[in-house]
């Protein structure tokens, strides 16, 4: 049996590069965090993937093997037969928290069927969690944080007493020990971080005996440094590998003593500013006769049943709507909208069943982007703002490109790096504070350790000229 987990960040390939992706991980269980993708934008050919059985779980705040799938750690969301069950004592959380912590649609579990080493058939539940961000700018987005971990503990502790093994896997947003940091703080600071200190507790040490989980990939590989799953693209921290170990699989003590056989890292597989991790087990999967209700492949956009006539005419909140995405090319951060959206919504003669709105129309022209983000402007700014240069009389010659080269400088030539000698970049101070938006110049090399002679060097050069007033 082998499992893969990885950050995407987000689903930007076409449905046959996803397929691609996913055999070429050849994994038996494949969970992805950070789609990007709200259920109103899920595009059929990537929700369904030939070979494959999915299970999404979408945000509410924000724009095969299964025998058992549900969405989130709570019962809130679970209105359907073939759910995991077993949530734990939480009475602690009020029915709001509760809710909270599912709304951002940060959890599936899939319950599985497998065959031990030892030929015993045993209950497996996978865990595949995204887990919030402690932003330090705000402080509730930290208490948030250690709510969804106190959560998560809850249900998995549930579901090892109910008798079932359980793993849990995904982008799990906290560098456990220093060995885990590129560039770690003071240790007793680095160590008072209260996600590492959940993470402490939650986990097994051979040293003593509390923590029920184990984190695989230090089991097998103790003292590998280096081993990071997550770099700044912003900063080109790849290059010199200079990141972070976000991601895990963590299985119960008696699973990965028991049957689990290795845990890796794959930092060649680019795509996303996370590499995917994985595990393999000594364990088989035993494949269910049918998948749960969960499955993706029988929502109804997608499972081709009739829905009723209110389903079109219900009159929507746009206060509750996602936020619209504008298409972007492939790579870019944003996902782009489907590319066969227009076809679900007008039809094609020769494909079953035409949308509602295609009756009611004459005609129905192209489609035309959500949002075109720009209009095109009624009259000529330069007849109504004198502020604007306009150019001189169109006059053939050498004049009219002398008046242009003259307007036109472009940008003044950036200085050179100290230690390398090369053109430094330009960068933009985006942190708020008296320095918000001021313009500096630095080495354009990636960030490194300063031991690194490919990494970039300590070059730091503000842009002349006054500092704008501090906001």
């Amino acid at each position: 049996m082998r499992l893969v987990s990885w950050n995407i960040n987000g689903i930007r390939r076409s449905p046959e590069a996803l397929r691609r992706l996913l055999d070429s991980l050849g994994a038996d269980v494949t969970c992805l965090q950070e789609t990007r993708v709200t259920r109103d934008l899920l595009e059929e050919r990537l929700a369904i993937v030939d070979g494959y059985s999915s299970y999404f779980s979408f945000s509410r705040v924000r724009s095969g093997y299964s025998g058992a799938a549900e969405e989130g750690l709570t019962s809130l969301l679970t209105n359907h037969q073939g759910a995991v069950g077993s949530y734990g004592n939480t009475e602690e959380f009020t029915e709001d928290e509760l809710r909270a912590l599912d709304s951002e649609g940060r959890a599936v579990l899939t319950q599985h069927q497998i065959r031990t080493s030892d030929g015993h058939e045993k209950t497996l539940t996978i865990i595949n969690v995204y887990c919030p961000h402690a932003d330090p700018e705000k402080p509730e987005r930290l208490a948030y944080k250690l709510r969804f971990y106190r959560l998560l503990q809850l249900r998995a502790e549930a579901l090892l007493r109910a008798g079932s093994h359980v793993i849990i896997l995904g982008d799990v947003n906290t560098s456990h020990r220093p060995l885990d940091h590129c560039d770690p703080d003071d240790l007793a600071c680095f160590e008072e971080n209260p996600g590492r200190q959940w993470l402490t507790e939650f986990l097994w040490r051979p040293d003593r005996d509390s923590g029920l989980f184990i984190d695989s990939f230090r089991h097998f590989h103790p003292t590998k440094v280096g081993a990071f799953t997550c770099w700044s693209t912003v900063i080109g921290a790849r290059l010199t590998n200079y990141g972070t170990r976000l991601d895990y699989i963590l299985g119960d003590r008696a699973l990965v003593l028991g049957e689990f056989e290795d845990s890796f890292l794959m930092p060649e597989v680019e795509g996303s500013d996370h590499c995917p991790v994985g595990a393999t087990l000594r364990a088989e999967l035993i494949p269910a006769p049918r998948c749960p209700p969960l499955c993706t492949r029988y929502l109804p956009e997608f499972a081709g049943r009739q829905q009723k006539l209110s389903r079109f005419l219900v009159k929507l909140d746009p206060v509750n709507l996602p936020e619209p995405t504008l298409p972007q090319p492939q790579g870019d951060k944003n996902s782009a909208l489907p590319k066969n959206r227009a076809k679900r919504m007008g039809g094609d003669p020769g494909q079953g069943q035409l949308s509602l709105l295609r009756f009611f129309q004459a005609g129905c022209p192209p489609e035309k982007p959500l949002i075109t983000g720009a209009q095109e402007p009624e009259t000529d700014p330069a007849s109504q703002d004198p502020r604007v240069v306009a150019p001189p009389p169109s006059e053939p010659g050498e004049g009219q490109a002398a008046f242009w080269k003259a307007v036109l400088k472009g940008p003044p030539r950036p200085p050179l790096c100290k230690g390398h000698g090369e053109p430094c970049v330009l960068r933009t101070v985006r942190k708020a504070g008296p320095n918000f938006g001021r313009q500096f110049y630095v080495c354009s090399r990636p960030v490194g350790h300063n031991s690194n002679p490919a990494a970039r060097c300590d070059f730091f050069l503000w842009v002349s000229g006054k500092s704008p007033a501090p906001r």
